[in-house]
């Protein structure tokens, strides 16, 4: 895509990315405070989950997404289930009914069909509020409702008819990924008061970051 813009003669930074120009340094922090690794794939991954107009299904075999996702939606109250679980349906509809996040884990290589309407976000007016049909019950659709799929397998092929209902996104930890979670390990128990400096420096920066970003739109805003 950078080629095209040169091709077409249209304006660019010097070095454009999909983080630089998507996210902003605050919302990456706190990502990487939630448990997001610290390499570029990995932010890269981070900006598509936010902006993908699919819910997104995560190839996870380190578990690395599923930890992200827990810590940063733990306040919102994120409801954990698996296909195998006796109330998976049940616990599916109150998440949308209330607008909490849900998470599925643990997914093979082929989605329930029970699925199908979330998937495809398949709501409709009734009585002027939206609502979807999941099985034989129609509910209410609250418009915070998120949903995030994983699974464990390495190298799982999903067939194009799932591919065009998720975002798949690989989450496979890479070699820098790697390097960066050892080196903090080796810090950890070699040198705590180090690794819990660092991660105090970083919580204080990501607010700093935030506070200056808010300051800034409330000057905009009465400029405009």
């Amino acid at each position: 895509w950078i080629l095209k813009l040169d091709e077409c003669k249209v304006p660019r930074t010097e070095e454009p990315s999909l983080m630089g120009s998507m996210s902003n340094p605050v919302k990456i922090r706190s990502w990487q405070i939630a448990g997001l690794p610290k390499d570029n794939l990995s932010v890269e991954n981070g900006v598509i989950v936010q902006f993908s107009r699919r819910w997104s299904l995560f190839i996870d075999p380190q578990g690395q997404a599923n930890k992200w996702i827990k810590n940063m939606e733990r306040e919102a109250g994120l409801d954990v289930i698996k296909l195998s679980d006796k109330d998976f349906l049940r616990s599916l509809e109150n998440a949308v009914r209330f607008g909490k996040p849900c998470m599925l884990e643990n997914i093979g290589v082929e989605l329930d069909p029970a699925l199908e309407p979330i998937l495809l976000r398949q709501t409709y007016k009734l009585q002027g509020s939206s609502v979807i049909k999941l099985g034989d019950s129609i509910i209410p659709y609250h418009d915070d409702f998120k949903f995030y799929m994983t699974t464990k397998l390495p190298n799982p092929h999903y067939t194009p008819e799932v591919s065009t209902k998720v975002t798949l996104v690989n989450f496979t930890l890479s070699p820098s990924g790697l390097e960066d979670q050892l080196l903090g390990i080796v810090v950890a128990e070699e040198r705590p008061d180090l690794e819990e400096a660092k991660n105090q420096l970083i919580i204080s920066s990501a607010k700093m970051k935030q506070e200056l970003k808010e300051i800034e739109d409330r000057i905009l805003l009465r400029l405009s």
